[in-house]
């Protein structure tokens, strides 16, 4: 559980005698909770796009299935970090919807392995590739040593995740 707590009195305060690592913390904090706001909003726009009515988490596993290749559901969810359940529900209205497909585990006839259809492959390569656009546009003006330094700070960041057994994402 991570706890919230209401910024300290002086904090963001020109002047104030606050701490520098609190400062600093802060600004992270606030800047990283921006950058998340503006990520589900470009989810919610990016589901839009392969279906009116899809939702954002259903989007995020088509977008891991099609990353990661056809796998099971206890998989899917676990490299998402939610329960089986709440994937099962999306992939049936994934499955619905033409973009996934079942088939039976050729190591376990009982489970099943979910892979994207044609359809949805062609639908996640247009959106993904429209998504890549739009990012390379907004990140053309940035020299290459910055957007290397970004990159290994997110990935030193993502990393302090992991430790405490958060999920790691392979990079595409």
């Amino acid at each position: 559980m991570v706890a919230m707590t209401n910024p300290a009195e002086g904090t963001g305060n020109p002047g104030s005698a606050e701490d520098p690592s609190e400062a600093g913390l802060n600004a992270v904090e606030n800047q990283l909770s921006l950058f998340w706001r503006r990520g589900r909003s470009i989810s919610q726009q990016l589901s839009r796009q392969v279906h009116p009515e899809m939702e954002p988490a259903a989007y995020g596993l088509l977008a891991v299935i099609r990353r990661q290749g056809p796998m099971r559901l206890t998989d899917l969810a676990s490299s998402i970090g939610v329960g089986k359940p709440s994937v099962s529900r999306q992939i049936a209205f994934l499955e619905g919807l033409g973009l996934v497909s079942k088939e039976a585990d050729p190591l376990d006839g009982r489970a099943q392995i979910i892979g994207l259809t044609p359809t949805g492959e062609d639908k996640m390569h247009q959106v993904q590739d429209a998504r890549r656009k739009v990012f390379r546009e907004r990140l053309r003006e940035w020299p290459p040593e910055e957007l290397e330094t970004l990159a290994r700070y997110i990935a030193k960041l993502n990393a302090t995740y992991e430790r405490d057994g958060f999920p790691r994402e392979e990079s595409p």
